[in-house]
Formats: structure tokens, C-alpha cells, sequence
């Protein structure tokens, strides 16, 4: 028990800074939306639309700032990807029970980030770091991209044009790039592996 409160502690140290708060402030959003878009009818879709965007864009802010300010924290670390993966697979999750996404891709994409997110907890359990790729950024920005187009879909802003088939195409780049990056992901920790001789 003293233990785990020490652990809690050192993880505690400096933690509640303005990156991290913003990272709790994107998992406190994620139920917000899931409530506005678990029954989606055009206004609940547009406000599920601007929730999303609200929290995609505290990713953008969280990591920028504990990096120019130096306030990154374990707990940054360990609350950071958890909350976009918690973010991007409700919504894919739920667009999936709208019939705007396919089954097939949602598992695809989520298999993807389990994989990668196995990979980087063993490399961290070894003492290895696994810089996030140039490619998975990109990945992520067209996910959100995608996702909002698809929540949209179907509200005021469809006459703008046909927001499904722009939605559909451009989380399918996402996907491609994400399993490009996933493979940087494991290419970079072989590499790391067969360094230390593991």
C-alpha cells in the first residue's frame, strides 16, 4: 500500500499544471459527447460536432504547451494518448451504431492503436522511449477531420456538400497512414531491441 501511494505521489509531483488540465478537461468532454451524440438529430449532431472539436483541439494545445513551458509530467505521459484513444474510438464507436462508418474500419483502426499501444507500453517497461512519428500526427488530424465531417452529416451544414463520401474517403487516408505509422512504431522498436540485445 505504501507503495502504490509513493508511485501516486512522485506521479502527483508538478502534475497540475494548465497541459494537464487540459488533457482532463478532453476525458471530461468525451461523456459530453457521447450523451449529444449517442441519439444524433441535427442539433445535437452539430453540438456533438463542436464538443469534439472543442477536445481535438485540447490535444493540439496540451502537448505544445508542457513542451515550450517544460511541464511535461508522468502523468501527462500517461493521461495524453489515453484520452485521444478514449476520444476517437467512442466517436468511431458511435458512428459505427449511426451507420455512417463500417464496422470493418472502425476494428481496423482500433486494432491498429491497441497495437501500437502495446508496443510503446513494453518498450517503456524495458526502459525504451518510442518518439511519437511524424506520420501518426497527420494519422490523428485526419481522424478528427473525418470524424467531424461524418458527425455532421446530415445537419445544416450537409448542403455544403456531400460531407459523408468526404468523410468516408478521408478516414480511410487516415487509416492508411496510421498503419504506416505503426509500422515506424515496431521498425523503431526492433531496432531498439536488437540494440540492447533483448
Amino acid at each position: 500500500m505504501n507503495r502504490v501511494l509513493a508511485a501516486w505521489r512522485e506521479i502527483g509531483q508538478d502534475s497540475l499544471n494548465i497541459p494537464n488540465l487540459l488533457t482532463l478537461t478532453r476525458i471530461l468532454l468525451i461523456p459530453v459527447f457521447v450523451v449529444l451524440f449517442s441519439t444524433p438529430d441535427p442539433d445535437r449532431s452539430l453540438m456533438a460536432a463542436i464538443v469534439f472539436v472543442v477536445a481535438a483541439v485540447t490535444d493540439m494545445l496540451d502537448g505544445y504547451l508542457a513542451r515550450r513551458s517544460g511541464q511535461v509530467t508522468k502523468l501527462g505521459k500517461l493521461l495524453d494518448p489515453i484520452a485521444d484513444k478514449l476520444l476517437v474510438l467512442s466517436a468511431l464507436i458511435l458512428l459505427v451504431n449511426v451507420d455512417r462508418v463500417s464496422a470493418l474500419v472502425a476494428i481496423l483502426i482500433i486494432a491498429r492503436e491497441l497495437g501500437v499501444t502495446g508496443i510503446r507500453a513494453i518498450a517503456a517497461g524495458e526502459g525504451m522511449i518510442i518518439a511519437a512519428e511524424t506520420t501518426g500526427k497527420y494519422k490523428m488530424a485526419l481522424q478528427v477531420v473525418a470524424i467531424v465531417m461524418l458527425i455532421l452529416e446530415g445537419t445544416s451544414l450537409a448542403p455544403l456538400g456531400n460531407l459523408h463520401l468526404a468523410g468516408i474517403v478521408t478516414l480511410y487516408l487516415s487509416l492508411v497512414l496510421g498503419y504506416i505509422s505503426g509500422g515506424q512504431y515496431v521498425w523503431s522498436f526492433w531496432k531498439q531491441v536488437v540494440a540492447k540485445g533483448l
